[in-house]
C-alpha cells in the first residue's frame, strides 16, 4: 500500500527487506534493499537471485508453495519444476491458459487435479496495495526516540542492559556516582551505626591474597570491608540485639562469624530470603538481579562494595511490599528463623561410619562384576556397558530388541526405555540393577567418606532454603534427600549414619501420611476426613470406595491401585499418568478417577477452586500464605497448561507440608534449647527429622518432637507422627 501511494509522488523507492514476497513489487524505480547481501537489488539482481522475474514471484509461490508460510501449492512441483514453468508461459494463468502445452504429462496431470490449490496458493502470496493507511513521507520521518517509554517496554522485557543505556540522565548520573564511591574509614562506618542503630552486611572475598573471608559493612550510604584480623572490632555491634541487620544470605554469613567466635543478633532483613518469598519462580535471587526488580538499575559489572550499598536500598523496598503482599509473618515466623536452625543443624554435622561404606564398597565392586559376567553372557559379548552406543548396538542391533525411542545420535537407552524392554528380555533388568549400583557407589558410598570435615570428624551437608518454589528444602554436599531407600543397596547407606558417641541413638520422627492429611483439610471433604479421624488405613479406605467392597475384601491388587490414586491426586495425575504407572488402559485408569471423585467430590471442588485462582490472581498459596506464580496457566501450549494446572493443584498441598516441617524443626529447635537438651537436630529431609539424642533423653526427646510436629498447626484432621529409634539411621524400631 505505502508503494502503490508513493510511486504517484515520483522518484525511487528502496524496500529494507529480506522477505522474498517483497521482491513481487520491483521495478524500474522500486528497489530492494537485502541487509544479508548488504546492497542493493533492482529487477535484474532480482531475476538472477530467484531464476524469475521477482514480479512473478506469487504465481511462482502459486506452484511450489512456501513452507515458511504455510502456503501449500501445487502438491509434487518443486522450485525447479515451477521456475522452468513461469520462464516458459509467465503468469499462473497463462499456464493454465496453455495447459495443453505443458510437458511431461505428469506435471500437467498435476495442474490439472490441483487448479484450485494452485490459485488459492497464489492468492495468499499476492501482496495487497488497498490497506486503509493514512501515512505520508512526513509521518515516517525519523524523529527523536521517547526514551522513557521505551526504557518501561525494555524493563518489562527484562532487556536490561538496553533498559540501562535509556535510563533518565538524573537516575544515570546517580548510578554512576552509585558505584564509584570511595571507601569510608571504619571509625566513620561505627560512627553512623551507633548513630542509626542499623548496619548493612555482605561476605565477600578478601583483598589481600590467601584471605578467604572479608565483611563489607555499610551504614546510610558509607561503606567499608573488614578482614577477618579485623572482623573482631565489629564484634559488640553484630552481636547487639538493638542494631539491625541488613544481609544477604544471612544463612552463610553466621556460618563465617561462627568460626571467629562471633554471633549475628538483632532484628534481621535477609534480601536473599525476602527475595524467595517474593520473587518466587525467579531462577536468580542475585543482588544484581533484586537491584534490577526493584530498583530499575543495572548493575552486574559492578563488584561486592557497591552491592552492599544496593542492600540498603533494597532492605526498605523489600520489606514494604512484604507487608503490602501478606508475605511479613512467614518470612518473620517462619523463614528467618529456620535459617538460625538450619545453621545449627549444619554445623553439627552428622556421624559417619566410614568403615561401614568402605565395606559396602567392597560389596558393590564384588556385585558389579558378577552383574557385568552376566550382561556379557547374556549378550554373547564384550562391550562398554557405560557407552550408550555400544549398548544400544547390543540390544537393538546384535539381540533384535524392539526400538522403544530415538534420538539424535540413534537409539535411546534410557531408564525408561530399560524399563519397558525389561518385560521382554532379561538383559534390560540385568543393565537397570548395573547402573543403580554403579550410581549409589560413585555418588554416596565412595563418594560420602570424602565428605566428612577432617576437623570434626562429621559431614556436614548444606540446607538449601530457597531452591524450591513449593517451599521444600533441599540438601548438597551431600542430596541427603535423593539417598533411596527403595533398594536394599540403598537402605544399607543408611546404615553408616551413626549416632556421635556409642552411648547416643538417632532418634527419628517422621509425619505420616502428610500431604493426604493437608488434603482433606483443604478439601473439607467429608469422606477424607471421616477416614483420618477413624485412625483408617487411607489406602484400603478408598480402596473400599472406589471399588465398592467392604474394607475387609481390600485385597493388594485393589490397595496399591487406591494408594497411586491416592498420591497421584495430589500432584493432578491423568489418566494416561496413571494407566502407565498402574500398567492398565487409559480407559480404566480415567474410572478409578472418575471413582475416586465419586466418593470424594470435595476434593474435585477443591482442585477447580485452585486452577480458577491460579487464572484469575497468577499464583497459588499454602495454608501459611506462601505464593506461587504460575504464568503457564493461561499458555495457548496445551501441554504448558497442564503442567501449570498440576502445579496449582499441588503447591497448597506440598507447600502446606513444606511450611509445616519448618514450623515444627523451628519449634523443636526451641524446645532442645529452652530444655537445655544435650540431644541435636542433625537431619531433615522430607517429612522427617533426625536427632542424635543422649539415651537419658530418649523418652523426653519423643515426647518433646511429637509435641512439635503434631501440634505446630490446627488442622480439621488429627497430624500423627511416627517416631523410632536406633543406632544407626536404618537399623530403627518404633518408639
Amino acid at each position: 500500500t505505502m508503494v502503490a501511494k508513493l510511486k504517484a509522488s515520483g522518484g525511487d523507492i528502496v524496500i529494507a527487506s529480506d522477505d522474498k514476497d517483497m521482491c513481487q513489487l520491483m521495478d524500474e524505480h522500486v528497489l530492494v534493499y537485502s541487509s544479508r547481501q548488504d546492497k542493493v537489488l533492482g529487477v535484474q539482481e532480482g531475476s538472477a537471485r530467484f531464476g524469475i522475474n521477482p514480479t512473478l514471484i506469487a504465481d511462482y509461490i502459486g506452484l511450489c508453495g512456501d513452507a515458511s508460510d504455510n502456503i501449500p501449492g501445487v502438491h509434487g512441483i518443486g522450485e525447479v519444476t515451477a521456475r522452468n514453468l513461469i520462464n516458459q508461459f509467465g503468469t499462473l494463468e497463462n499456464i493454465y491458459a496453455h495447459l495443453q502445452d505443458v510437458k511431461p504429462p505428469r506435471v500437467k496431470e498435476k495442474l490439472e487435479n490441483q487448479k484450485d490449490e494452485a490459485f488459492f496458493s497464489k492468492g495468499l502470496a499476492v501482496l495487497h496495495d488497498d490497506v486503509p493507511l493514512e501515512a505520508d513521507l512526513e509521518m515516517l520521518s525519523i524523529r527523536e526516540p521517547n526514551r522513557d517509554q521505551l526504557r518501561k517496554l525494555f524493563e518489562e522485557l527484562e532487556f536490561r542492559k538496553i533498559a540501562a543505556e535509556y535510563q533518565s540522565s538524573s537516575t544515570a548520573v546517580a548510578t554512576s556516582l552509585f558505584s564509584n564511591l570511595r571507601p569510608s574509614d571504619l571509625k566513620e562506618v561505627v560512627s553512623s551505626i551507633e548513630h542509626s542503630k542499623k548496619m548493612t552486611l555482605l561476605s565477600g572475598k578478601g583483598n589481600v591474597p590467601d584471605d578467604e573471608f572479608c565483611i563489607y559493612v555499610a551504614c546510610d550510604g558509607k561503606f567499608t570491608s573488614v578482614s577477618q584480623t579485623e572482623v573482631s572490632r565489629l564484634k559488640s555491634y553484630l552481636e547487639d540485639q538493638s542494631i539491625r541487620k541488613i544481609t544477604y544470605d544471612s544463612k552463610s554469613l553466621r556460618k563465617s562469624l561462627d568460626r571467629r567466635h562471633i554471633l549475628l543478633n538483632g532484628e534481621n532483613l535477609d534480601v536473599h530470603l525476602a527475595g524467595y518469598l517474593l520473587l518466587s519462580g525467579l531462577s536468580s535471587l542475585d543482588i544484581s538481579t533484586m537491584t534490577w526488580k526493584y530498583l530499575g538499575e543495572e548493575t552486574s559489572h559492578e563488584d561486592e562494595a557497591s552491592h552492599v550499598l544496593r542492600l540498603e536500598k533494597l532492605a526498605d523496598v523489600m520489606t514494604r511490599e512484604l507487608e503490602e503482599k501478606k508475605l511479613w509473618e512467614l518470612y518473620r515466623n517462619l523463614e528467618l528463623p529456620l535459617s538460625r536452625v538450619l545453621f545449627e543443624i549444619e554445623k553439627e554435622g552428622v556421624h559417619l561410619d566410614v568403615q561401614a561404606l568402605m565395606n559396602l564398597s567392597k560389596e558393590c565392586d564384588l556385585k558389579l562384576t558378577e552383574i557385568v559376567a552376566k550382561i556379557y553372557g547374556i549378550a554373547g559379548c564384550e562391550f562398554n556397558i557405560n557407552s550408550p552406543k555400544q549398548l544400544s548396538e547390543v540390544l537393538f542391533v546384535k539381540l533384535q530388541l524392539p526400538v522403544v525411542k530415538k534420538t539424535k545420535t540413534g537409539f535411546s537407552t534410557d531408564e525408561e526405555v530399560l524399563s519397558r524392554l525389561a518385560a521382554k528380555h532379561e538383559i534390560a533388568q540385568v543393565i537397570i540393577d548395573y547402573r543403580q549400583i554403579s550410581k549409589l557407589k560413585s555418588t554416596y558410598i565412595d563418594a560420602l567418606p570424602r565428605m566428612v570435615d577432617p576437623k570434626t570428624n562429621r559431614l556436614h551437608a548444606t540446607f538449601n532454603q530457597t531452591g524450591a518454589e513449593t517451599g521444600r528444602l533441599s540438601s548438597h554436599n551431600p542430596n541427603l534427600q535423593n539417598i533411596p531407600i527403595r533398594t536394599e543397596m540403598g537402605r544399607e547407606i543408611r546404615r553408616a549414619f551413626v549416632p556421635f558417641s556409642a552411648s547416643d541413638v538417632l532418634l527419628s520422627a517422621d509425619y505420616s501420611q502428610i500431604e493426604l492429611r493437608i488434603l482433606a483439610h483443604l478439601s473439607q471433604d467429608e469422606n477424607l476426613i471421616k477416614a483420618f479421624e477413624k485412625d483408617q488405613d487411607i489406602h484400603a479406605y478408598t480402596a473400599g470406595l472406589i471399588f465398592d467392597v467392604k474394607e475387609t475384601d481390600v485385597d493388594a491388587q485393589m490397595r496399591n491401585a487406591a494408594k497411586r490414586v491416592n498420591f497421584g491426586i495430589i500432584y493432578g495425575i491423568s489418566s494416561f499418568g496413571l494407566g502407565k504407572d498402574l500398567g492398565v488402559s487409559n480407559q480404566e485408569a480415567q474410572d478409578f478417577i472418575d471413582r475416586y471423585f465419586l466418593r470424594y467430590p470435595k476434593v474435585k471442588l477443591f482442585m477447580d477452586h485452585e486452577i480458577k485462582k491460579a487464572q484469575d490472581q497468577g499464583y497459588v498459596t499454602t495454608i501459611f500464605n506462601r505464593r506461587r506464580y504460575i504464568p503457564d496457566i493461561k499458555s495457548k501450549n496445551i501441554g504448558l497448561r497442564q503442567f501449570a494446572e498440576r502445579q496449582a493443584i499441588n503447591t497448597p498441598v506440598q507447600g502446606s507440608a513444606a511450611d509445616l516441617m519448618k514450623m515444627a524443626m523451628i519449634r523443636m529447635q526451641e524446645s532442645i534449647h529452652n530444655n537445655r537438651l544435650n540431644s541435636r537436630m542433625i537431619i531433615t529431609v522430607h517429612d522427617e527429622l533426625v536427632f542424635n539424642v543422649s539415651a537419658a533423653e530418649k523418652n523426653q526427646m519423643a515426647s518433646l518432637v511429637r509435641e512439635a510436629m503434631e501440634k505446630a498447626y490446627q488442622f480439621l484432621v488429627p497430624i500423627t507422627v511416627s517416631v523410632k529409634v536406633g543406632k544407626n539411621w536404618l537399623q530403627m524400631e518404633k518408639l
